[in-house]
């Protein structure tokens, strides 16, 4: 990262012109270091549902309720949901007035400060190249399920293989793909609410325990407020995903027409998916079943999902679950790959990168930047083999962060973006978009991401557990310190409201007419 921490001038966005911004081209058939604009409304819409179901749903949902009590459960998921609503009304306006796959560091370059967008930028490709690291243990680990013979690096490295061939085809190979993976998760949510609705009210299943599990107060909100935030705390992770769609803006064909059509719907979506899930679960399994428990993808037999499939009466419920998680898995390293060489490349636009990033091939993928990021997934998975997990566990500690570090600085940035844009001459009435509750929004996303940043793991803090703290927390100062190395050696400073850069891709409307209709 240090090597890169130099290529940035101090001047303003407006006079660089085109900040972070992922150039789009049509099909040429030659390399032109421009991505194309291959995905439709479709791929748009499951990115963003899809990015939000995960294992965090259909295995950790049960640890939630076993420590907050289903009503606590309940109670957490629905404010996070709402932080998330605000969110990404926030990302809405943005990337539909500027669709570019830089998304999050563009933003944040070219409203806040070049520097924050350099650590912003930094951060998220981390993450997300660490998350695909994360997902390939967890693949090798699920097909154990069926090979048990058969050691998990070989399918972590197979998996990493066809994710990476498909992400390098095109950027509609990759919507394709995320599209079906993503329908398949979707569709085992619905198919758990509507069995578990008829289980309640005893159409299947032996018998039927209505509501009784949501009588009692004291078990219903079980450890009281305390227990709610902890929850809160994980809640936080199981949605992070849903700001994909604002990288997949940049490639996008329509995206002024399709983002905020995502944008719109998702947020229900996922709400129904998620307070749908921990309803049933709630209803179901009392939350002093020791099932509730587990929360690593090894025991999928405990599994709420598989636990509710089993009571009614499915009998191959662990291997469809099992096969539903590695569906899960395998999104979220595709979704990953993606995101994360969007990233890389974008960086490398705005020099914020190496220059060879920011290539294409002739069907406009960043080819190099895909492969950088595909290798640190396999030092990823390889250090946790060879490490014991050791190395691995700190690496996973260090991106934990990331995801909330990266909604707080969308954020701030769409606060600073709509008063850049209202302070040159502009109405809300122009925006392709608007966020309905601005600036409460914003302010309020921000105020509780620093809180959730803050209380990580506040009993480690509370009890003195020096390298515990450190673990949870090392995420911090390396953004930190990202963003201010950055602005030493840059001289960077705030960008100006009347200096800020908001013009978009300039073929977007011309391309999208084009193909539209």
């Amino acid at each position: 990262m240090s090597r890169t921490s130099v290529t940035i001038e101090n001047e303003s966005p407006v006079q660089r012109g085109t900040v972070g911004e992922a150039r789009v081209g049509t099909d040429t058939g030659k390399p032109d270091n421009e991505l194309k604009r291959g995905l439709s409304s479709r791929h748009l819409q499951m990115i963003a549902i899809g990015g939000a179901i995960g294992t965090g749903l259909f295995v950790a949902s049960g640890g939630t309720i076993s420590q907050a009590g289903p009503g606590g459960a309940l109670v957490a998921y629905a404010l996070v949901g709402l932080m998330v609503f605000l969110l990404m009304q926030s990302l809405g306006e943005m990337s539909a007035k500027i669709p570019v796959a830089g998304s999050f560091q563009t933003y944040a370059t070219r409203f806040v400060s070049p520097s924050f967008g350099f650590a912003i930028g930094w951060n998220y490709w981390f993450n997300w190249a660490i998350t695909v690291a994360a997902e390939l243990v967890a693949a090798g680990i699920i097909m154990d399920f069926w090979f048990p013979g058969v050691p998990g690096w070989i399918w972590a490295g197979a998996f990493l293989v066809l994710l990476t061939g498909v992400n390098a085809l095109s950027a509609k190979a990759f919507g394709e793909s995320e599209f079906w993976l993503s329908l398949i998760k979707v569709v085992a949510v619905v198919l758990f609410l509507v069995a578990g609705v008829l289980m309640i009210v005893g159409i299947l299943g032996d018998s039927s325990p209505g509501l009784s599990n949501w009588q009692n107060r004291e078990d219903v909100f079980h450890g009281g407020w305390v227990s709610i935030i902890s929850v809160f705390m994980i809640a936080g992770f199981s949605f992070q995903g849903t700001e994909l769609v604002g990288v997949a803006a940049g490639e996008a064909k329509n995206p002024r027409k399709e983002v905020p059509k995502a944008i719109r719907s998702v947020f229900w979506r996922i709400m129904i998916f998620y307070i749908g899930a921990i309803f049933v679960i709630g209803c179901l399994i009392p939350f002093t079943d020791p099932s509730l428990l587990a929360s690593g993808e090894a025991d999928i037999a405990a599994s709420p999902f598989t636990l509710v499939f089993e009571r009614a009466g499915i009998a191959f419920a662990a291997a469809l679950m099992n096969a539903v998680i590695l569906t899960a898995i395998l999104s979220a390293g595709n979704s990953g790959l993606y995101a994360s060489t969007r990233m890389l490349y974008a960086m490398a636009h705005d020099g914020k990168a190496p220059k060879a990033f920011g290539r294409t091939n002739s069907r406009g993928v960043p080819i190099n930047a895909l492969l950088a990021t595909a290798a640190v997934g396999l030092f990823g998975f390889l250090s946790a083999i060879v490490g014991q997990g050791a190395a691995y566990a700190w690496l996973l500690n260090v991106s934990g962060l990331c995801g909330f570090i990266v909604w707080a600085g969308i954020a701030l940035s769409h606060y600073r973006f709509r008063r850049g844009f209202l302070a040159q001459g502009n109405k809300v009435s122009d925006l392709p978009y608007k966020a309905s509750f601005f600036p409460i929004g914003p302010l309020l996303a921000f105020a509780v991401l620093i809180v959730v940043i803050a209380g990580q793991n506040y009993e480690a803090v509370l009890a003195g557990r020096g390298m515990e703290v450190l673990s949870s927390y090392i995420g911090i100062p390396i953004f930190l310190g990202l963003w201010i190395i950055h602005r030493y050696v840059t001289k960077s400073r705030v960008v100006p409201l009347l200096e800020m850069d908001l013009s978009g891709p300039e073929d977007v409307e011309e391309h999208t007419e084009s193909k539209v209709g």
